[in-house]
C-alpha cells in the first residue's frame, strides 16, 4: 500500500483529476414564508410585509448570469425551487424564473422540476397555474394529519387544509411528495400510525418521513417541547418503514420512500455526489471542475442578497474543497442511499482512488456497518440505523497503507 499512500500524498498536493464532470442541478431558493416555525433551522424569514417577488426574480436572474461561465454547456437535470414558502410567489413569478432559466439553460422537456408548497386555502388555489408554468412535480409540507401536532409544529394550516391540499396537488400533478414528521411533541405509537394512514389514503408517489430533531438557533432550542424517547421514536421509525414497505414504497434514502420510477431525481443526484448550482439567499453550490471541487454560498438574508444581485456580487464565501475532505464528502451523500454506491462511482466523482478510503471501509465493514459485494458498497440495516456513527469513521479516517 505504499504506492497509494504515495499517490494520495501526490493528490493533497496537485488537486482533484475528473476524467468527466459529474451531472448538474439548479437548485433555487425563495427565503419567505408566513411564519418562522419553531423547529426550523432553514434560511427563512417572515413575510411582514409586501413581498418583493419581481425585484427577487430578478436578483435570481442576475445570480444565474454571473455564474454560467461555471456551468457553461452543461445540461440541467433537475431543478428544485425551494424555501421558505416558494408556493407564496404567484405563478406568474414563477412561470417568470422558470422562462429565464430556459433562456440561459440547458433545461430539457423532461427534467424534473419542483416547487414546495404548503397547504393553506389561497395558496393550494395556485396549483394548476404552478403546472401550467412548468412545474411538474409538488412537494407538500404536510408534516401531520393531526390538528393538535400541527399546532405545536407553529403550523399555519390544520388538519382540513392539509387534506384538501393534497387532493389538489395529486389532480394537479402526477409526481407529488409529502413531507411528513414522526417523534412530535406527545406523540404516540397510535398518532403516528394514524398520520401514516391518511398519507397512504391518498396514494401519493413520494413520501418524505423526518424525525423531528431540535436544531441550535431555534424556538423549540431555546423551549424544549416534550418529545418521544429515543426508543420510541424508534418504534415508530420501525412502524413507518414497514408500513411504506407493505403498501409498495422503496425505502431508497434514509428519509425517502418511493413507488418505482417516482424516486426525487434532485435529491438522488445530490447523494451520488453530483453537482448543483445554488441561486438565492444563502442558497449553497458545489461545482465540479476537472482538476477541483469547489462550494459556494450566496449572501443569506434576502435584503443584503437583493443589493449584492445588483451589484453582481451574489456570492458570500467560495472555497475548494481540500483533496483530504472529498472522500468524507462523498461518503456522507452515498451512504445515505440504502443501494450504496458502485466503486467506481467514488473514483469518477472524486478523482480519486476507492483506496483511499480503505483504511475507513474496513473499519466500517468490521463494525457491520456497511457490506462489500462485487465492488459495490453499501450499508447495512444496522449502518442506516446508525448513520452518524458510520459516518464518523470517514470523518476520523486515516488513508490506509
Amino acid at each position: 500500500m505504499k504506492v497509494v499512500a504515495a499517490a494520495l500524498k501526490n493528490l493533497s498536493s496537485s488537486g482533484v483529476r475528473l476524467e468527466r464532470l459529474p451531472p448538474l442541478s439548479l437548485y433555487v431558493h425563495i427565503p419567505w414564508c408566513v411564519r418562522k416555525c419553531p423547529y426550523c433551522d432553514f434560511n427563512s424569514h417572515e413575510a411582514r410585509d409586501d413581498l418583493p417577488e419581481a425585484a427577487y426574480v430578478a436578483a435570481l436572474v442576475r445570480d444565474l448570469e454571473q455564474a454560467l461561465p461555471a456551468i457553461w454547456g452543461r445540461r440541467i437535470v433537475s431543478v428544485f425551487i425551494g424555501g421558505g414558502t416558494p408556493s407564496l410567489f404567484s405563478a406568474q413569478g414563477i412561470d417568470s424564473l422558470l422562462s429565464a432559466l430556459r433562456a440561459r439553460l440547458a433545461v430539457g422537456p423532461e427534467c424534473e422540476i419542483t416547487l414546495e408548497a404548503n397547504p393553506g386555502t389561497f395558496e393550494a388555489e395556485k396549483f394548476r397555474e404552478f403546472r401550467s408554468a412548468g412545474v411538474n412535480r409538488l412537494s407538500v409540507g404536510v408534516q401531520s394529519f393531526n390538528a393538535r401536532h400541527l399546532k405545536a409544529l407553529g403550523r399555519i394550516h390544520d388538519d382540513a387544509e392539509a387534506k384538501r391540499a393534497v387532493g389538489m396537488a395529486l389532480d394537479r400533478f402526477e409526481n407529488v411528495n409529502l413531507d411528513l414528521m414522526y417523534g412530535l411533541p406527545g406523540q404516540t405509537l397510535a398518532e403516528a400510525e394514524s398520520d401514516l394512514r391518511s398519507a397512504l389514503s391518498f396514494g401519493a408517489p413520494h413520501v418524505s418521513y423526518y424525525h423531528l430533531t431540535i436544531e441550535p438557533n431555534t424556538l423549540f432550542h431555546r423551549h424544549r417541547p416534550s418529545v418521544p424517547d429515543d426508543d420510541a421514536a424508534a418504534a415508530m421509525q420501525e412502524m413507518i418503514e414497514g408500513r411504506l414497505a407493505d403498501a409498495g414504497y422503496a425505502h431508497y434514502e434514509t428519509s425517502a420512500y418511493a413507488i418505482p420510477d417516482r424516486e426525487c431525481r434532485h435529491n438522488l443526484n445530490y447523494w451520488r455526489f453530483g453537482d448543483y448550482l445554488g441561486i438565492g439567499a444563502g442558497a449553497h453550490s458545489k461545482l465540479s471542475f476537472p482538476d477541483r471541487i469547489v462550494r459556494q454560498v450566496r449572501t443569506r438574508h434576502p435584503a443584503e442578497y437583493l443589493k449584492r444581485a445588483a451589484n453582481a456580487v451574489p456570492l458570500q464565501q467560495e472555497q475548494e474543497v481540500a483533496t483530504a475532505d472529498v472522500a468524507f464528502e462523498f461518503m456522507m451523500n452515498a451512504l445515505r442511499l440504502t443501494e450504496g454506491f458502485p466503486a467506481a462511482l467514488f473514483t469518477e466523482r472524486t478523482g480519486l482512488p476507492i483506496a483511499a478510503a480503505a483504511g475507513p471501509l474496513d473499519q466500517a465493514e468490521e463494525r457491520g456497518l456497511i457490506t462489500r459485494t462485487d465492488g459495490h458498497i453499501r450499508p447495512t440495516e444496522f449502518g442506516r440505523r446508525f448513520l452518524n456513527d458510520l459516518l464518523q469513521i470517514f470523518l476520523n479516517g486515516e488513508p490506509k497503507e
